[in-house]
């Protein structure tokens, strides 16, 4: 795994390239604004740790609003001495995927990017997407080819955990277990309506765009772009 860590404090930048290479990671690191957008921009990285403060009063949230706007997913983990919870949502808000204050122990730090790491890289801080659809967890619409979709809350929860295991072939059962409440009074084809104003939402309206939601006969339903990548069929 390799990880961008862009700091420009020297110390703090030393004791993070030496712990994180001590548990396997290769580090590379950064000390001003151009340099670490420029090398933000490589897609090998699996990681980037990002101060907030860097120098000449630049500010490296920024550098997470850029690559974002370029579909750069990337995860990120701000790095600041602004810890007030105002600062934070607004790291969040831009795309960043978590928050540390300093002072930080590097164990948590360690820790917060072993978790980072194992999320999904469709993952983009409150977005998930699969191919041009977007997904926003905070104003819970979506985005396809640039148009926005109006979902219901029902549609929403569905949409959400299918990305959340895209290119997984998912159960009725699963589904149901996850985007209906447990006293929910479900009728043997309610997922098969629901995919369908769905399916007509993501994938009819935009016939120009390869459809994205797919029935797999006799297990359930996936969502993800046509690859000849053998999927996980979920029991």
């Amino acid at each position: 795994m390799r990880i961008l860590v862009i700091e420009d404090e020297k110390r703090i930048a030393e004791a993070i390239r030496r712990s994180l290479e001590t548990v396997g990671y290769i580090i590379d690191t950064k000390a001003n604004f151009n340099e670490g957008f420029h090398s933000a921009l490589n897609p090998d990285y699996d990681l980037i740790v990002l101060d907030r403060m860097l120098p000449n009063h630049t500010d490296g949230l920024e550098i997470v609003k850029l690559i974002r706007e370029r579909k750069i997913s990337t995860p990120v983990l701000l790095l600041s001495a602004l810890s007030e919870v105002d600062e934070r949502v607004e790291g969040l808000r831009a795309g960043a995927d978590d928050y540390l204050p300093k002072p930080f122990s590097i164990k948590e730090l360690t820790a917060r990017i072993k978790v980072l790491l194992r999320r999904p890289k469709t993952h983009l801080g409150n977005q998930l997407s699969v191919g041009d659809l977007r997904l926003d967890s905070e104003s819970r619409e979506a985005v396809r080819a640039g148009r926005r979709i109006k979902l219901s809350r029902r549609e929403y929860k569905l949409l959400n955990y299918l990305l959340h295991n895209q290119d997984r072939i998912i159960s009725k059962a699963e589904i149901i277990s996850h985007a209906w409440d447990a006293d929910s009074i479900i009728l043997p084809n309610t997922v098969e309506v629901y995919i369908g104003y769905l399916r007509k939402k993501i994938d009819k309206d935009f016939p120009d765009r390869p459809a994205l939601i797919h029935t797999v006969f006799g297990f359930g339903y996936r969502i993800g772009e046509e690859t000849s990548t053998t999927v996980k069929v979920i029991d």
